[in-house]
């Protein structure tokens, strides 16, 4: 039986040497960190994709400065560090590909300060072992996803964006609905919904026409919009003439004083109404609903405030 072939020092230092150069020349941005967190290699394509120069990062722990304004660890740290953990504390998708030396993913959006603009990035990262197990390197390799992510988001924002009035439109209303009556249920906090209703809007079409109408709804939508100011607020388009609000963790007093804030500044605008059967200006009907959710409530409170 031929006995295994030990291979000298010489031909390990020339593989190591081909693939540290081959690394360097990769068209994927790369970089990597020794077990103290030191950047060994900053390739030409991470230098192209970050605008830092190799000689900035090279034997420092400084790399994050490459992507952040402020300190915290990139994917390869994590890796090094072996905290699973904080993924969700750091990264907006993420999977942690186990403890088996398949390392974690990401993306996130990073500030990359040098090119004084965000990119959206898809990182890997993935530990090398020596033959005894332990630790001497981690990679970490970079996507720029930017030009996907803002088409995305682009047609995201179509599907859920009402096109008239720039509001979001009834079936983001729904998805944040149940989200926030969830949210609300497992924190037992009161939520506010806001019903928006134009009256006699029928009647203000046919006596000054569609675009009068469409710049009626749209002057509405800016009043009501003006009233969604926290994180948590949605204004919605709820269809035709009716407008929505949800404002989580809201009393019923603090709801109906919105409500009047908004009828009386839609009542302020003075726009003219004047057919049979309404008055001279354009009013609205709101209707206020404020309790800790239940799941009875749900379908109730949709059904009663429809009515009004």
């Amino acid at each position: 039986m031929a006995k295994p072939r030990k291979t000298s020092a010489k031909a390990v230092d020339v593989a190591d040497s081909y693939a540290v150069r081959l690394m360097q020349h990769l068209v994927v941005p790369t970089f990597v960190i020794d077990p103290k967190r030191r950047v060994v290699i900053w390739n030409r394509a991470c230098e192209r994709l970050t605008g830092v120069p190799a000689a900035e990062v090279i034997g420092t722990t400084k790399h994050w400065q490459a992507f952040y304004e402020t300190r915290r660890p990139c994917l390869a740290d994590l890796v090094a560090l072996d905290r699973p953990e904080q993924l969700p504390e750091f990264y907006s998708e993420y999977a942690a590909r186990g403890h088996n030396g398949l390392g974690f993913s990401a993306e996130n959006w990073c500030v990359m300060p040098k090119l004084g603009s965000q990119l959206y990035l898809a990182i890997d990262a993935g530990p090398i072992h020596d033959e005894a197990g332990h630790l001497i390197a981690v990679v970490e390799t970079l996507r720029d996803l930017t030009d996907q992510k803002r088409a995305e988001m682009a047609l995201k924002e179509l599907a859920t964006k009402d096109g008239l009035t720039g509001l979001s439109n009834r079936r983001a209303f729904d998805q944040m609905l149940m989200s926030e009556w969830a949210r609300a249920q497992r924190t037992q906090k009161q939520m506010a919904l806001l019903f928006v209703d134009v009256d006699h809007f029928k009647l203000f079409n046919d006596r000054h026409g569609h675009q009068s109408g469409d710049e009626c709804l749209r002057a509405v939508a800016d009043v009501v919009s003006r009233h969604a100011v926290r994180p948590l607020d949605l204004a919605s388009r709820y269809g035709g003439e009716e407008f929505a609000l949800i404002l989580p963790d809201m009393e019923c007093d603090a709801a109906c004083a919105i409500a009047e804030e908004i009828r009386r500044a839609v009542m302020a605008l003075r726009i003219a109404h004047g057919a049979a059967g309404a008055g001279d200006h354009v009013t609205l009907s709101v209707g206020v609903a404020s309790h800790i959710p239940t799941e009875c409530l749900f379908q109730n409170i949709l059904s009663r405030m429809n009515r009004l």
